[in-house]
């Protein structure tokens, strides 16, 4: 398997299911530490902390930026010192 930070995302139009926990699980344990794992498995979430807002905001724009690339957008919860960022495929729900 590639490695997740050499691979691409590649927008899902639907019609393909969602991960199972089993497979969540398996992908999980590759990130770093901090990400976790919605009960019902369909989200992946984590909060980062930072010393102060134009960090914070700094940290929202580089995000934003991959995001675009990737065309895979986070929902994203900003506050002065932190960024709680939530991935799920919006498309299949999961």
């Amino acid at each position: 398997m590639t490695e997740l930070h050499n691979r691409k995302c590649e927008p899902c139009e639907g019609g393909v299911p969602p991960l199972t926990r089993t497979e969540c699980d398996k992908y999980l344990a590759k990130l770093a530490p901090g990400w976790t794992l919605a009960a019902d498995f369909k989200s992946l979430s984590r909060e980062f902390e930072f010393k102060d807002f134009y960090r914070t905001m700094s940290f929202v724009n580089a995000l934003v930026h991959v995001a675009n690339i990737e065309d895979h957008h986070p929902d994203l919860a900003v506050s002065y010192g932190a960024c709680r960022v939530k991935w799920n495929t919006h498309s299949i729900g999961g």
